[in-house]
């Protein structure tokens, strides 16, 4: 018995390898064509070569004219990126064609046929020749970590296993809406005086090493002692237009170093996560942004059927925040060895009373999904209305930081000309 099955997974693997050389064999091709209207179109096809191609339009009437190998981008592939939002289209697809009564595999067709990102396109059609093959959708996923997550894919298990799988995928899809929509609002908070600063200090670069020369030959045919500032920016000037290269490659070796330490050393990322939340509002915004993806996250696989530590376990790195993940692994920790949720939350003492108190009601209750997504939409909201507020706190701020890096060294500039035309009257 155990040869007979060994012998059928040996038989199942050497199919699945054939049909994977098979797709790795096609490429895709460009066609133009009139069909029997006299209609000229056009489209595109995975085919072994140019001739199949022109076999299957015919079949289907259509009088091939053009038919070549679809040209490779110049550099690489396009659409190097998948990006969270396009698996949360791709959830919510999927979900629709099999509610619709769609297969499986048929479903994956269609969506691997309407992507525009060629890297989307090949991992859903690799996916789809793994279910071919005997592989259940959660193993094939496993294939692509990055893209579909622990989480994800324990989702998906349960979905299988209990036999809603299309329910579980639009459960899935717009939960993965939600946390991008909140990731978004967090790019906002964080891009928007990031890039304006940076803006300023670029003009402010640009005025000392294009405009301040100017001014300083004029200001030796003065004959006089220039003022301290003025004479300070000139210095600076004298200092950017001999080591521009240097400053250029301290500031982008001091951000390269900085990230690097940051992914490679658990204090440091320690310590920039707390120092973040430290942060008048910005860290208000990250705070309620944890909890909010804690919350819908937690709710999301607790309502699918995982069991609440294995939950737990893929929640840690959906928090989007490494304080934040440390506290969830000691929270499943205390639940592993009995303690209930809300009391493993409490001593964490990151979570504010109002959210362990509704916890508590839904575990007493036994309706802890339930109160899960209240919390997150309560949070949600919360994120939504600070992200605005800031950015309406943040305006009027960056603009009279602007005026006061562009403006104090337009005066420094004209310092001396008061100074001359003082001196003259």
């Amino acid at each position: 018995m155990a040869t007979a099955t060994a012998l059928k997974t040996k038989a199942a693997t050497t199919q699945r390898g054939k049909q994977r050389a098979q797709v790795s064999e096609l490429q895709t091709f460009t066609w133009v064509g009139i069909d029997r209207r006299g209609t000229k179109i056009k489209g595109e096809q995975l085919s072994k070569n140019a001739n199949l191609v022109k076999a299957d339009l015919r079949k289907n009437g259509i009088n091939p004219q053009v038919v070549k190998p679809k040209a490779k981008p110049l550099f690489g592939k396009a659409g190097s990126t998948i990006k969270g939002r396009d698996i949360a289209i791709f959830s919510r697809q999927l979900a629709t064609m099999m509610a619709a009564g769609v297969p499986m595999v048929q479903g994956f067709e269609i969506v691997a046929g309407g992507q525009a990102n060629p890297r989307m396109k090949d991992m859903l059609t690799d996916i789809k020749t793994e279910i071919e093959g005997g592989s259940a959708l959660n193993e094939a996923l496993g294939k692509y970590p990055v893209q579909f997550d622990e989480l994800y894919r324990n989702l998906v298990r349960a979905g299988e296993s209990a036999g809603v799988l299309d329910t579980v995928l639009d459960t899935i899809a717009t939960y993965k809406e939600n946390i991008e929509n909140i990731k978004g609002k967090i790019k906002k908070a964080m891009f928007y005086p990031a890039a304006v600063l940076a803006v300023a200090l670029i003009v402010a670069s640009i005025l000392l090493i294009f405009v301040i020369p100017q001014f300083e030959t004029v200001f030796r045919n003065f004959g006089a002692d220039l003022p301290a500032f003025t004479q300070l920016l000139v210095s600076m000037s004298r200092f950017m237009v001999s080591y521009w290269w240097m400053v250029l490659l301290i500031v982008v070796g001091t951000i390269f170093g900085l990230v690097m330490l940051y992914k490679r050393s658990d204090k440091f990322a320690h310590f920039i996560g707390r120092a973040l939340l430290k942060i008048p509002v910005v860290g208000q915004i990250l705070r309620q942004s944890a909890i909010a993806r804690f919350s819908r996250t937690l709710g999301v696989t607790f309502r699918a059927g995982v069991p609440l530590v294995e939950a737990l376990d893929s929640v840690a790195n959906a928090t989007g925040s490494v304080v934040y993940n440390d506290a969830v692994k000691r929270v499943r920790e205390d639940v592993a060895v009995g303690h209930q949720l809300q009391l493993a939350m409490r001593q964490t003492s990151l979570f504010p009373n109002m959210v362990v108190q509704m916890v508590a009601i839904g575990e007493e209750a036994g309706a802890l999904d339930t109160m899960l997504f209240k919390i997150a939409e309560f949070f949600e909201t919360e994120v939504n209305n600070a992200v605005d507020a800031l950015s309406s706190l943040l305006e009027p701020m960056i603009m009279v930081i602007i005026g006061l890096i562009v403006g104090s060294m337009v005066v420094g500039m004209y310092l001396p000309i008061f100074k001359l035309g003082s001196v003259v009257g």
